[in-house]
């Protein structure tokens, strides 16, 4: 996967995909992040092969931190 590339139109092609541990509950709205890429892929994990996005590994951490920090609101 080149560094340039923000989407990947088959999700399925790429290895290592991942649900978070706090997904569940049955609403079917998880995401995926595939592990072992040089930037963080993440799909929609009811739609295993439409596209993913590809965050840089430091836009990805900002992301998570935001969450975690309760920067959005729900």
């Amino acid at each position: 996967m080149d560094r340039s590339e923000h989407t990947v139109p088959d999700a399925s092609t790429l290895t290592g995909w991942f649900k978070s541990s706090y997904s569940g509950g049955g609403q079917g709205d998880c995401l995926e992040l595939a592990r072992g890429h040089l930037g963080a892929p993440v799909r929609d994990s009811k739609a295993t092969t439409g596209p993913a996005l590809v965050f840089s590994a430091d836009g990805w951490s900002t992301f998570v931190t935001a969450v975690r920090d309760g920067r959005f609101s729900g």
